[in-house]
């Protein structure tokens, strides 16, 4: 019994964690009280990616900019480091060229992404934002996300059991 103990304490502390969708900034790929399943591994093996659902550590500015006492947040990456990313009547742009956001449903008023200038990302931090760009505080509000605060990769949605899958 203490072994089994043992084993599930390492794996939840070094490999996979669940995790609870407390807001709505994420819909409509995540739905509020959904369950999430997180690779901690995921960016020991590779780099991190843009389009991938990540959750990380909140950055201090978090607390006032948002009103929230969330510790971590859950978001999608938008801009990677040394990108300059900026929005001009609702098309995000990339180093200049729009990005295609295909992870998106077309035509849904609540992805609408309000023009913001150019900022250029540095290095090891990344531009993050929600999917529900109506309502998410993200980068766009209290900056980047700092390679070392991101705890893991979102794999698969595993509550509710009609809505189990996976994200790749």
């Amino acid at each position: 019994m203490a072994v089994a103990v043992l084993v599930a304490f390492l794996m939840r502390l070094f490999v996979v964690q669940t995790f609870y969708i407390p807001s709505t900034s994420m819909t409509p790929t995540l739905q509020v009280g959904d369950r999430i399943l997180v690779d901690k591994l995921a960016y020991h093996l590779h780099g991190v990616g843009r389009g991938d659902i990540i959750v990380f550590n909140a950055p201090p500015a978090v607390a006032t900019a948002c009103a929230t006492t969330d510790k971590v947040l859950v978001k999608r990456v938008i801009g990677l480091p040394g990108e300059t990313i900026s929005d001009t009547n609702g098309t995000v742009y990339i180093d200049g060229k729009p990005l295609d956001q295909s992870w998106l449903p077309k035509h849904d008023p609540n992805i609408y992404t309000p023009s913001f200038a150019p900022r250029h990302i540095p290095a090891n931090d990344y531009f993050v934002m929600g999917d529900d760009r109506t309502v998410s505080c993200d980068s766009r509000t209290w900056g980047f996300v700092k390679r070392s605060e991101i705890i893991g990769k979102v794999d698969m949605r595993i509550w509710p059991l009609n809505r189990i899958g996976f994200f790749f």
